[in-house]
Formats: structure tokens, C-alpha cells, sequence
């Protein structure tokens, strides 16, 4: 007697707790069944290596300016790149620093004053693999911030470029692809000439040819102020990798504009470079183009700067936004875009629903026809098992899908299943003679073996399904889980509790 109080105190609490958790709010809904849209990225690793051997070679350049040896004219060819330097002892210098710097990552060849570095297949490899990762947690801190509920975002394959973005709830696709595709590369750079009407008219002045160390950028085609084309020096003040946070700010017309805190190094070189360039033009440069071009009037030793232009406030906000959570290691491209609308989604979940009440009526005519007074043991828990799935899930903050839904139908069969297997157990029990009371025991002893197989086998698959599966086999891998748990619960503890709580009214006999 007291052990069973206990096992209806335990069976109150986890109704209470997990219907508290399914009514008390709605439940989150998948891209199919929200609305949404579903993008499929491939991120361009071959611009990602290229960038990375750029940024070796500049760094081979400075130390070779650290030891009064002038920087080797450059040819870049995708993985490696060719340096012609002024003497051939130049050229074995840069060699034995390649050798020093990067053995993990390049292989150099010498021949008279050229050299040739080429990145070796293991390190090209990681160069690529790091960033679709890199991309991969750029794009979900930007999803974040935007506040999208429920986001998938997952590589395709182990070794994949592309990435698939599923966002619920999403009304305004373009708005989000430029977003997530936004590079947001910022860099700060110190202005030689310009701006210039076209880029052969700044050539022009440069005696038709650029020197080494400087670049041509143009002022970004939206940007309202500025014009034409500006010559800029190829090393940049600081870079966002400096950046602390970016915010919505306003400029001194009262107009939106981006905000920015640089970290401690970043303002320790921000503070020196403008001391040393007073009344020089600083180019403000976001993904190669010029935004604003202010002159610097005097040192600036605060960590805080601005970018400023004809922003409305959402466009201040998303680059704001791209800032804080950094610039992506190589561009995007879009291979494929799909749009849900919630009409589509609500006629699945119209579906869905009807589905499930036909699969549960007939689950429950058919306890109630066979196993007569039992069968109502099986619907009671049945009934809770639901609701503690969609407790779990509603705790989880688990979205619910399509094929979620179809794992909840599925599991209202499973659900009795256990039961079954219990009741025939019970039924041979009473047939060779036994009590009631030993007939039950016997019967979910005998049983209980069976039923650990089955759920614990069908979990296997199911904890499978959600680790390679993609986002529509995972929700139904999510469904599936938390209801096996829960039906082994309800089957094995509540269905118990229920029948000693018919035995102790109604000891000899049982309605099966």
C-alpha cells in the first residue's frame, strides 16, 4: 500500500510538471510547418587559402623590412606565390625565413632572385576545412543576433563547402541573405590620392602604373557622398579583428550611422597611426570599397570610431550586426533558395493533426475491443506519454516539424506496444491458473525483458538518425527519442501502478 501511494504521488508530479510545460505555451514550429526559408551557401575556401597565403606573404615582408631588406615584388597563383627580390641574396634570405616561419605549411623554391612558395595538400586542406567552420559559426552568431527561433544551420557532408540554413519564421528573405553573405571585411587605410573619376584617370597620375604596396578601391556604388576611385596603401591600420563591438550610432547630421569600440591593441595602433598621419585622408573600408574618407585632424586616443554615409537605421543595424560577429573567412555564394509560406504550413499541421486523432481512434477502439477494461489502462498511458513528450519538447525548445509529427503518430502505435506485450503475458498467466495478483507480476517480469530490447534497440537507430541526419530527419530523430523514454515509462511504471490500483479494488478478478 505505501509503495503504491508513492507511485501515484510520482505519477501526479510528472503529469503536473509536463502538462504544465505542454499547455502553459505554444509549442515552437519548424520551417515547414512556421513558414520560413531554407538557403543552401557554398563558401568559396579556394578565396579563403588565397587570403591566407596574401597574409603570409605580408607578414614575410615586414620581417624582411625589420632586417633592411626591401619587399620582393609578389605574383599570387591561388595555393602559393612567386617573389622576385632585388638580389639573389635577398632571395636566399626569404627562403631560409619561409623555411623557419612556415615549415608545416609551404615548401619553397629558390632560382637566382626568385623564390616560389607553395602551400603544402595537408595545410591547404585545413585552410579549407577551417573555413567552412569559421563560416559556419559566423553565420549562426549573425542568426542569433537577428533573432531568428529555431535555426538549423549545418555543414552538408564531413568535408562539404556548402552550408544549409533553414530559419523559421523568416518573412523577408532578402533582407537575411544580405545578411549572412555581407563578408564585412573592414579595414582602415591610409589615403595616397583621390578620389579620382575613373580608375585609368588615377593611374594617370601615378605615371601609369601602380607602385608596389599601395591598391586602387573604389567608393561603394551606394554611398551618396563619395565618388570615383581612391589610392590607398595595401597595409591596413587596423582591420575588424580589432574590432570590440559595433553598434547603431548617429552622425553629426543627426543620421544613422555604425559605431564602433576598438579593443585594447586595436586603439593602441589607432592611437599611433593617426598621430603620425595629422591632416592625411583615412580611408574607411568595408569588403574593398571606400565608405567614407575622413581627413584626420588630429590624434585620436579614444578606442571609439564611426562609419558614416546615407544608412537608414535597418541597414545601420545589420552591418552593425555583421561587425559584431565578424568578418567571414571567404565570400558566399547561393545555390539555392526556397520559401515556406505559413499557408503551406498550417495545411500540414491540419494533416498532421487529423493523421494522429485517426491513428489514435483506432489504437484506442482497438484496446478497448480486445483488452476490454485493460485497454482503458493502455489509453491512460498513452494519453500521458504525450504529454510528456511535448512537455520535453516544449522544455527543450525543441521545434516541432513535420516529420516530428509523423514520429508522434508513429509513437501512439509504439506507445501500446509495451502494453501488448504485457497484457498477452498476463492473459497466459491467468490461463494456466494463476491469481490475478501473480498473474500481473508474472506478467510484466516476463515482459520487461522484451520491451527494454525493443525501445532500447529502436534509440540506437534513432540517436543515429539525429547524428547524420539532416534537419527534417533530425526533428523526427528528436520526437522519436524523448517518446520511446517516455513510453517506457508510462508502460512499465504507470500501467503497473494502474493495475494494482484495479487489484486492490477489485482483487480477483480483471478485466482482459
Amino acid at each position: 500500500m505505501q509503495d503504491l501511494r508513492w507511485k501515484l504521488i510520482v505519477i501526479a508530479v510528472v503529469t503536473a510538471v509536463f502538462g504544465f510545460l505542454a499547455f502553459t505555451q505554444p509549442m515552437n514550429l519548424g520551417l515547414d510547418l512556421r513558414g520560413g526559408i531554407r538557403l543552401e551557401l557554398r563558401v568559396d575556401v579556394d578565396e579563403a587559402v588565397a587570403a591566407t597565403v596574401q597574409d603570409d606573404v605580408e607578414g614575410l615582408g615586414r620581417r624582411l623590412a625589420d632586417e633592411g631588406i626591401g619587399a620582393p615584388a609578389t605574383a599570387y597563383s591561388g595555393n602559393g606565390a612567386t617573389m622576385t627580390s632585388a638580389s639573389d641574396a635577398d632571395a636566399t634570405r626569404l627562403a631560409a625565413m619561409i623555411a623557419e616561419f612556415y615549415p608545416n605549411s609551404y615548401t619553397a623554391r629558390r632560382s637566382g632572385d626568385t623564390v616560389t612558395m607553395s602551400m603544402l595538400a595537408v595545410a591547404e586542406d585545413g585552410e579549407r576545412d577551417g573555413a567552412i567552420r569559421q563560416a559556419l559559426q559566423i553565420i549562426r552568431n549573425r542568426v542569433d543576433q537577428y533573432g531568428v527561433t529555431e535555426p538549423t544551420i549545418q555543414r552538408l557532408g564531413l568535408t562539404g563547402e556548402r552550408i544549409v540554413v533553414q530559419l523559421p519564421g523568416v518573412e523577408n528573405p532578402e533582407r537575411i541573405k544580405s545578411l549572412l553573405s555581407n563578408t564585412a571585411l573592414l579595414e582602415l587605410r591610409l589615403v595616397e590620392a583621390g578620389p579620382v573619376p575613373t580608375r585609368q584617370a588615377l593611374l594617370d597620375t601615378q605615371g601609369g602604373e601602380l607602385a608596389p604596396g599601395y591598391e586602387i578601391l573604389e567608393a561603394d556604388p551606394q554611398e551618396g557622398r563619395l565618388v570615383g576611385f581612391y589610392l590607398v596603401s595595401g597595409v591596413p591600420l587596423i582591420t575588424g579583428r580589432d574590432l570590440k563591438t559595433a553598434g547603431l550610432g548617429q552622425d553629426d547630421l543627426g543620421l544613422p550611422s555604425v559605431s564602433f569600440t576598438l579593443n585594447t591593441e586595436g586603439s593602441r595602433k589607432f592611437s599611433a597611426a593617426t598621430g603620425a598621419n595629422v591632416g592625411r585622408q583615412m580611408a574607411i573600408v568595408l569588403d574593398d570599397k571606400v565608405r567614407t574618407a575622413p581627413v584626420i585632424n588630429e590624434q585620436i586616443s579614444t578606442p571609439q570610431a564611426m562609419i558614416s554615409g546615407q544608412f537608414n537605421v535597418q541597414e545601420a543595424q545589420d552591418l552593425a550586426l555583421v561587425l559584431r560577429s565578424g568578418a567571414l573567412p571567404a565570400s558566399i555564394e547561393y545555390l539555392s533558395q526556397q520559401y515556406v509560406g505559413p499557408s503551406l504550413g498550417q495545411e500540414s499541421i491540419d494533416q498532421g493533426v487529423m493523421a494522429a486523432l485517426l491513428g489514435l481512434a483506432i489504437v484506442a477502439a482497438f484496446m478497448v475491443v480486445y483488452y476490454k477494461g485493460a485497454g482503458f489502462n493502455a489509453l491512460v498511458a498513452l494519453a500521458l506519454n504525450i504529454i510528456i513528450v511535448a512537455g520535453v519538447m516544449n522544455a527543450l525548445g525543441a521545434a516541432l516539424t513535420l516529420p516530428g509529427i509523423a514520429g508522434l503518430i508513429l509513437l501512439i502505435g509504439m506507445a501500446v506496444d509495451a502494453n501488448v506485450l504485457i497484457f498477452e503475458r498476463i492473459r497466459e498467466e491467468l490461463d494456466i491458473g494463476k491469481t490475478v495478483r501473480s498473474a500481473v507480476d508474472a506478467g510484466f517480469n516476463k515482459a520487461f525483458s522484451a520491451i527494454i530490447d525493443a525501445n532500447v534497440t529502436t534509440l540506437v537507430a534513432a540517436v543515429f538518425l539525429f547524428q547524420f541526419g539532416t534537419g527534417p530527419v533530425k526533428g523526427f530523430a528528436v520526437t522519436l527519442s524523448i517518446g520511446i523514454m517516455a513510453s517506457m515509462f508510462t508502460a512499465i511504471f504507470v500501467s503497473r501502478a494502474l493495475f494494482d490500483v484495479w487489484i486492490l479494488r477489485r482483487s480477483q478478478s480483471l478485466s482482459i
